[in-house]
């Protein structure tokens, strides 16, 4: 019996063969970084987002009470939801887009780490989050001056 699509000597489609046979891209290192750098920053706002949604009691042990138990979730979702944009970014391909999130991101919850822990609003333990979200920018700018 025949099949409806043509086969090579391996008994392999023609789309099988072709795609077996052609010569392998190589991957350029700095996508691989960017894509890298998004996925890291992707799970870490992805887990540091949902942990007040999920278990708010261990999130207050480590980062102080709360007053606002609803605000801290709503920003949690919010981050959690960035932490997503970056994912999809990473796995479609590092655009500026993508670049711009991360900064951007990373950059305005550090500084805001810094300026609230400067007037006593939040515990000094979210400056361990501000070195962090400084870390991703220097990478995220070290990244694409090294793309230039």
């Amino acid at each position: 019996m025949e099949t409806l699509r043509e086969q090579d000597r391996t008994g392999r489609s023609r789309s099988e063969a072709e795609r077996d046979d052609a010569p392998r891209r190589r991957r350029d290192p700095r996508t691989e970084a960017g894509r890298a750098l998004a996925t890291v920053q992707s799970a870490v706002f992805v887990a540091t987002g949902l942990w007040p949604v999920v278990h708010m009691a261990s999130f207050e042990a480590v980062t102080g009470r709360k007053r606002e138990r609803w605000l801290v979730q709503t920003m949690g979702v919010l981050i959690a939801s960035v932490g997503a944009a970056l994912a999809i970014g990473a796995r479609r391909g590092v655009r500026s887009e993508t670049v711009a999130l991360g900064v951007g991101s990373a950059a305005a919850l550090g500084a805001c780490d810094i300026v609230f822990v400067a007037r006593r609003r939040i515990s000094p333990v979210y400056l361990v989050d501000a070195v962090m979200e400084a870390t991703f920018v220097v990478a995220w700018l070290v990244m694409r001056r090294l793309a230039r």
